[in-house]
């Protein structure tokens, strides 16, 4: 059985010293061990901006994307081999910009992967621009007299969209951080975990500490119930969206590959998908 080792290669990242990708790095390995996987069972497919070199970090299958277009290429890798396990990761630019629609419509579809958004609520590769997370007034170099737009609430609108399985945790915390990977990929459906990753370089505002100061832990809520969907909502309108640890989560709905009428159980790389001259030569007369 594989254990944590056997996910780390030999590629040293080059984020910046106290970047949160780090450990987001850490608990994506962790929870593939603890879960049984073997590497050549996880693909994890990125986007672009630092969050997006994690494909290259990790021992398994790795794929770098364009900007944006990470959960496209995810969901056609798990429609054509179904028994791969495929977690998708990149950051709130990534995935609520330029990607927003493909996040939106993978919600909707509850295909059966994992997204994991590393949310610095900046663009950090880019040298610090504001995001669709930037708060209403942050001040950045692109932005000197502070954005004007409302900062984007990603997980009520996954809720909104029909999300499955909706989770967020804080880079710091490390064990539930890994625990809800564990459980977003034993998810039967579209898994999204939004993670507060600092950017310890151009982010001054939302710091380590500031998250400390502001995070309210699901744990520490009477009575909460992750299967109420309207209570999910309502406890994330009322921490302003910075509620940690498992929010919601529906079991009854069927994954997007069970719904798909004639969709074999054999993944299709494992399929012969050669066809005779005879029904080639058919398919040719239908068209005439």
């Amino acid at each position: 059985m594989a254990t944590l080792k056997d996910f780390r290669n030999n590629v040293k990242p080059n984020w910046c010293p106290g970047c949160g990708d780090f450990s987001v790095q850490a608990s994506i390995q962790r929870a593939a061990a603890n879960v049984g996987l073997e590497p050549e069972q996880l693909a994890v497919v990125s986007g672009i901006g630092c969050s997006g070199r994690i494909s290259g970090y990790i021992n398994a299958y790795g794929f770098h994307g364009t900007h944006g277009r990470s959960l496209p290429i995810a969901q056609g890798l798990k429609m054509a081999n179904r028994d791969l396990t495929v977690v998708t990761a990149g950051g709130d630019g990534d995935g609520f910009a330029i990607g927003m629609g493909h996040t939106i419509h993978a919600i909707r579809r509850n295909i059966d992967i994992t997204y994991i958004v590393m949310d610095n609520q900046i663009y950090g590769l880019t040298k610090g621009q504001p995001s669709p997370r930037s708060a209403e007034g942050f001040k950045t170099k692109g932005a000197p007299h502070g954005a004007i737009e409302t900062a984007l609430a990603p997980l009520e609108l996954a809720l909104a969209a029909g999300a499955t399985f909706v989770a967020q945790s804080f880079s710091s915390n490390l064990k539930q951080l890994t625990s809800l990977i564990e459980q977003a990929i034993n998810h039967k459906g579209f898994s999204f975990i939004n993670v507060f990753s600092p950017c310890v370089t151009f982010n001054k505002i939302n710091t380590y500490d500031w998250f400390k100061e502001n995070i309210v832990d699901i744990d520490g809520l009477p009575d909460y119930d992750p299967s109420n969907r309207a209570l999910a909502m309502m406890k994330l309108m009322e921490t302003n969206g910075m509620l940690t640890g498992l929010i919601y989560q529906d079991t009854s709905k069927k994954s997007y590959a069970e719904m798909v009428t004639g969709f074999r159980e054999e993944p299709l790389a494992h399929q012969d998908i050669k066809i005779s001259e005879d029904d080639f030569a058919k398919l040719l007369a239908e068209f005439k």
